[in-house]
């Protein structure tokens, strides 16, 4: 029996994180339905939404359903298809492809941040700012006592080798340089590094290439309201040039279904690392890779959206200073490390140092091109 033309069509379940995103075809639209099992990140995602379309372009929000374990909202569905319409299918051009689509979407991209930044960035308190991504991971109970509390993370293969805790007496060497470390230290100080008042302004506030939609857009909403300037940059930067083309598509390949392309590329953004022990001393040596697309972007970002507004709101060294606990967060407090292989694993902690040294340079970190650097 054929399916009336007027009946609604639903398309396979597609996973995201937690939640299942299906395909609606009406005669008179193209929609997704977000079905979420948590009811109170779903109000959070419609309210965040209802901010965010003053601001941003977004897809319109048609129903908010709530059902016996689960919520459903219903949005207009973007163009797109298999490894079109993100930014992250932008991303994943080949280096020696055609990348004019990347810079006049970055373009866009940093022009409307640039815009809405100027309207609404102010000095907030802490309370005021949306606290999922990084305030509520650090406090008492969150996601790095739920991964690291009570645990310690092995730096070798063996039962019987160092820990992370045995940093804080031997430090590491990180490109033959030595950095203090205090793996127990520096959790006890992001409990306390978002307590303090920061420049924030309206945005998505989880800006990475597969909440970009391609022509510009912005997806999900749950993080969407007043956020942290400094996590703003640190979350587009660092999914940019480490989680995003290498660890993210590694460790939750069922989210990349559709963008395949994706897993083609994960060898032009996968870091060189190699790590031993020398006098009970850790050495790791690593090299970044960055394939040329994602250069492109971080390097626009920075040229077009960093620079001007850390010219307003961090002056001097004060960027370096508040980004620093954003990075550190994004390094531990997204992924488990003790989850990961121990190249992976020993990369982030050499990362790690790096972000919460006392002299450190965002641009070294990123190894940023020198059109990215300030002006002196």
């Amino acid at each position: 029996m054929n399916t009336p033309a007027f009946f609604p069509r639903i398309g396979r379940p597609l996973k995201h994180t937690r939640n299942r995103l299906y395909s609606i075809d009406t005669p008179r639209r193209s929609l997704i339905a977000k079905c979420m099992p948590d009811h109170g990140e779903a109000r959070a995602e419609a309210t965040g939404h209802r901010l965010l379309r003053e601001w941003y372009p977004v897809p319109a929000l048609h129903h908010h359903i709530r059902l016996p374990g689960r919520s459903v909202l219903v949005y207009d569905r973007l163009p797109g298809g298999p490894d079109r319409g993100l930014l992250l299918d932008l991303l994943n051009t080949p280096d020696d492809g055609d990348h004019a689509a990347l810079e006049a979407y970055m373009g866009e991209l940093t022009a409307t941040y640039a815009g809405v930044f100027a309207k609404t960035a102010e000095l907030t308190p802490p309370e005021a700012v949306v606290g999922k991504l990084y305030r509520d991971r650090a406090a008492p109970g969150g996601r790095l006592d739920r991964y690291y509390a009570g645990r310690d993370l092995p730096l070798t293969d063996t039962e019987t080798g160092p820990k992370a805790s045995d940093l804080a007496r031997t430090g590491l060497y990180v490109n033959g340089r030595h950095y203090r470390l205090d793996w127990e230290g520096t959790r006890a100080w992001l409990r306390n590094a978002f307590d303090a008042p920061v420049w924030s302004a309206i945005s998505q506030g989880d800006p990475t290439d597969v909440n970009l939609a391609a022509p510009l857009a912005w997806l999900d909403y749950d993080t969407a309201g007043r956020n942290a300037i400094a996590g703003e940059i640190a979350n587009f930067s660092f999914h940019t040039a480490v989680l995003g083309g290498w660890l993210v598509p590694i460790l939750n390949a069922e989210a990349f279904a559709r963008h395949p392309a994706t897993f083609d590329r994960i060898p032009a953004n996968t870091p060189w690392i190699s790590a031993r022990l020398r006098e009970s001393a850790l050495h790791i040596r690593f090299t970044d890779r960055l394939s040329a697309t994602r250069r492109i972007a971080l390097d626009r970002y920075w040229e077009r959206l960093v620079h001007p507004i850390a010219a307003r709101c961090f002056p001097g060294e004060s960027l370096a200073q508040a980004l620093g606990p954003y990075l550190a967060m994004r390094i531990i407090g997204v992924f488990d490390l003790a989850r990961m292989t121990l190249e992976q694993r020993l990369y982030l902690l050499a990362k790690l140092a790096l972000c919460t040294a006392p002299d450190f340079s965002p641009q070294r970190f990123f190894d940023l091109a020198e059109s990215s650097c300030p002006t002196p």
